[in-house]
């Protein structure tokens, strides 16, 4: 169950007359409440909506979901939204096109109560697509517009304007304390004036003031004032009295923290850890730590989770007015810092794959646990990842776009996030070409192959694969062989055994020319399959155990006895299958590609439908369909046509789920 919200304002005050309309919507509504609540940056519409939500949270028993859609300077679309609150519900493998995207989305909302915060919407378009199905999910929407086009989707407006001097004075007395603005009513009611009535401002001054005791609110007055007349030309979110108030608290910052403040504003993605800031400053860890901590009280930045910061996007605006000769320079360590942080988890979720980027070479795995959990970093940071790729080549630094892409391929090959790796491969092919890295550029255009046919792709793919084989030619003979390899693939998804063959056949003597054991093993696997798809099963059991043998990783040596299994299955040695399939699932459970699970499952279901247990073979396969979830892949369309032939009689089942029909056929590639 998703609990996205982020936190309930700590402070907040008035805005009554909105929260009871809020309440009264959402009584009387008999279908899906959609709410927009428009106003100028600073003005309180996402702590308005926060509030409400959380208030309200006991009355969506499936949870919360949230988008900050305004993250970027490029809107996020609601495609990338989509694959986030999919991924959220516990969709492992998401559909590659927005329809597909929405009409899953559609689908696992359909009969469920949840509640969805859409903030900074920047058009009715962005939105529409984000909507669930259930009439008892509730949708609010902010925004700097009104969005008036959802009224044709029954959107209800609320408008938040800046608060009235009573209430100014009201949030800067639960911040400052009561008995500190008695004393000085007159110079408080002023303050609260030239705040304009924004939350954001009578925060960032409350906070200043609350970490000086001493402080007379009159003097704060004066210098207020005089900031006002300083900046009357400056135009931040169309209030001269706001960017005031966070000039004033800038220049009152000591030198290191101003320093973070202007240069994390740069930051590529939306939020950003310790460690990422203090590489931004190129600073120690512990020191840049307590700078945030302070930044953080002083209200001039926000802490989304544990070590996890991130801007208003007002605050983020008025930092990067700030002017910083080192900001380029920051950007690129940030982009730095996640190169090599993703090189490393790279490394450790795949070890013995070849890679081409420098920074492997000093790469250490170890860093990590286990396989799992540098794919679970990697997932974290993905939108840090991709949008520290997308700076990269914004500001021309091919060569970190490639290694960032390459750095990024475990990722996507076991968690299969489609839309990322086709805009990053194709950046990176590009950026290779840049660099004249025609090693890097066959790398990555295999890699962008191996998406493309997921996809179904098979032209695109097939013109990627040629493309290699004409960059390798007789020098680069790992890349040559993967070609092969991936045009064998092709072939047998064509049905095209003969020719598959061939190609895999090729591509091992090519691995057994470049010395590359892990290689050949994994082609002698790949013949293997294409051998019981033919019916050669004797064959396929002995280049399956050779292939065993070569590979000493666990996971490679893992899907080589789990298609052996499926060799003996096929050879009616049905002990022996079963001894294999159990030893598999133990040793892929581990490795974070719940996919790789559901394949063990799903032989598993196989090997006890054959020997008659259709009671265990029923468990199996809903565990293999439990890893999928509400999955979009033609390998769980299959788990679900065995399980429901398993209601027909037996000639039926036999007929629609012949022995013959492997799932190695339209198997997504695992690695």
């Amino acid at each position: 169950m998703p609990q996205q919200l982020p936190p309930a304002p700590r402070v907040f005050v008035s805005r009554v007359e909105e929260l009871t309309e809020l309440d009264r919507w959402h009584e009387h509504e008999d279908h899906q409440l959609l709410v927009v609540v428009s106003g100028p940056p600073g003005v309180g519409k996402t702590s308005l909506a926060l509030r409400w939500l959380h208030d309200t949270r006991d009355q969506f028993p499936d949870g919360q979901l949230y988008v900050d859609l305004g993250a970027h300077a490029d809107a996020a679309q609601p495609d990338e939204v989509l694959e986030w609150f999919l991924g959220a519900l516990g969709v492992e493998v998401v559909p590659p096109s927005l329809p597909q995207r929405q009409a899953l989305f559609r689908s696992l909302t359909a009969d469920r109560s949840f509640a969805v915060l859409l903030d900074n919407a920047a058009s009715a378009a962005q939105v529409r697509p984000l909507l669930p199905a259930s009439p008892s999910c509730v949708v609010v929407v902010t925004s700097r517009w009104r969005l008036s086009p959802l009224g044709m989707d029954g959107a209800r407006f609320i408008e938040v304007d800046p608060m009235d001097l009573s209430a100014s004075v009201e949030l800067l007395e639960q911040v400052v304390g009561e008995p500190r603005l008695a004393v000085e009513a007159d110079a408080a009611r002023e303050l609260a004036r030239l705040c304009g009535g924004m939350p954001i401002a009578l925060g960032v001054i409350g906070a200043r003031l609350s970490r000086r005791p001493r402080r007379t609110l009159a003097r704060e007055v004066d210098e207020l004032r005089t900031e006002n007349r300083r900046l009357a030309g400056l135009d931040l979110g169309g209030s001269t009295s706001v960017s005031a108030v966070l000039d004033l608290s800038y220049v009152d910052l000591p030198q290191r923290q101003a320093k973070l403040y202007r240069l994390t504003a740069w930051h590529p993605g939306h939020s950003f850890g310790v460690e990422a800031a203090a590489a931004m400053l190129a600073d120690d860890v512990a020191d840049v730590e307590d700078d945030l901590d302070d930044l953080v009280e002083k209200n001039l930045l926000i802490e989304v989770g544990d070590d996890r910061f991130r801007f208003h996007d007002l605050l983020r605006l008025h930092a990067r007015g700030q002017d910083d000769t080192e900001r380029v320079e920051a950007i690129h360590r940030a982009v730095e810092f996640y190169l090599d942080k993703a090189a490393v988890a790279d490394s450790a979720a795949i070890p013995g794959r070849p890679r081409v980027g420098l920074r492997f070479k000093s790469a250490d795995p170890d860093v990590f646990g286990s396989r799992a959990e540098a794919l679970d970093w990697l997932d974290h940071e993905r939108d840090n990842l991709v949008q520290s790729l997308r700076a990269a080549d914004v500001h021309g630094w091919p060569e970190l776009v490639w290694q960032l892409a390459e750095a990024m391929f475990a990722l996507f090959q076991r968690r299969h996030h489609y839309s990322d790796w086709l805009y990053t491969h194709e950046l990176g092919v590009r950026a290779a070409q840049l660099c004249g890295e025609r090693t890097a550029e066959a790398r990555l255009r295999n890699q962008l192959a191996v998406a493309l046919r997921n996809l179904g792709r098979l032209d695109e793919a097939t013109f990627q694969i040629r493309t290699v084989l004409d960059l390798a030619g007789d020098h680069d003979l790992g890349s040559r062989a993967t070609a092969l390899v991936q045009l064998g693939h092709i072939h047998r998804l064509k049905g095209e055994f003969d020719i598959a063959l061939r190609y895999f056949r090729e591509g091992v003597d090519v691995e057994t020319c470049h010395g590359r054991v892990r290689g050949v093993g994994l082609a002698r696997r790949r013949v293997g399959e294409v051998l019981i798809a033919m019916g050669r099963i004797d064959e396929a059991i002995a280049e399956l155990q050779e292939s065993e043998a070569l590979l000493d990783n666990v996971v490679d040596k893992a899907r080589a006895r789990m298609f052996l299994s499926r060799a003996l299955l096929h050879a009616s040695r049905f002990g022996e299958a079963a001894r294999l399939a159990d030893g598999v699932l133990a040793d892929v459970r581990d490795a974070g590609s719940p996919l790789h699970v559901a394949d063990a499952f799903e032989l598993m279901g196989e090997i006890a439908e054959r020997q008659g247990d259709l009671v265990h073979a029923r468990d199996h396969y809903r565990s293999s369909l439990a890893c999928y979830g509400e999955s979009f892949d033609p390998s769980a369309d299959r788990v679900r046509d065995r399980l429901a032939a398993l209601d027909r009689d037996d000639d039926e089942r036999a007929a629609d789920v012949p022995l013959q029909q492997q799932p190695g056929d339209r198997e997504r590639d695992r690695g």
